[in-house]
């Protein structure tokens, strides 16, 4: 069952830097996002990233801006305490520090396995999860390293800076995924206009002391 598509050390972390951090974060959404009973426990499991997959973040004007996450993006982030919670909000219903939420990266991805039983909130969405009712999942993070291509228009993550959470969600967080893939593609875009307005300059420049010789 497959979900396609640092240890957060909150007291060292100054709240208004946290709060910032946590607003500039990313969030990516993906589908089908199962669950299945083990052993009369209540398990969550899959994939909540896929390395060297494209996604396409959004399109415009026929364009179809996208994003790969690289293979070893996640070898520099403290996966010791993640949470995971519904809607990026609410109560916690597992944990790497208690090991009710296990993450570890192969070569496929970053794959998750969480025991939903030990709270009222977290047997409720196992529930909504198994009846279908909630099928995706988002992860919240920061990029502390990337690519950009220009002409394929794909952004490679080459390295995660933190992972906030791993969440089930019954609306996918696109609209926040819409406003920071534009953003990050808008501030690339206009570089390239800075950079073609210079060299225009520049050319008109030389032309007129080629001119004026």
């Amino acid at each position: 069952m497959i979900i396609r598509q640092g240890e957060i050390q909150m007291a060292r972390i100054p709240s208004d830097e946290f709060r910032q951090m946590k607003d500039d974060a990313a969030k990516r959404s993906f589908k089908n996002f199962e669950a299945r009973a083990v052993n009369d426990e209540m398990i969550v499991e899959g994939y909540a990233v896929k390395f060297d997959e494209e996604t396409v973040l959004y399109e415009s004007d026929g364009i179809e801006y996208k994003e790969v996450v690289e293979r070893g993006a996640f070898e520099e982030v403290d996966l010791s305490d993640i949470i995971f919670n519904y809607n990026h909000a609410g109560k916690v219903i597992a944990r790497t520090r208690n090991e009710t939420l296990k993450l570890s990266v192969d070569q496929d991805g970053l794959y998750i396995r969480a025991d939903v039983s030990g709270t009222k909130e977290g047997r409720e969405i196992y529930e909504e999860i198994k009846g279908g009712y909630i099928d995706k999942m988002s992860f919240r993070f920061t990029v502390s390293e990337d690519a950009y291509d220009r002409d394929t228009h794909t952004r490679t993550i080459q390295r995660i800076g933190r992972l906030f959470d791993v969440s089930a969600v019954d609306i996918p967080a696109y609209d926040g995924t819409d406003i920071t893939a534009r953003s990050y593609f808008e501030a690339e875009a206009e570089k390239v206009s800075l950079e073609k307005l210079e060299r225009k300059k520049k050319m008109l420049k030389l032309k007129l002391q080629l001119g004026g010789k």
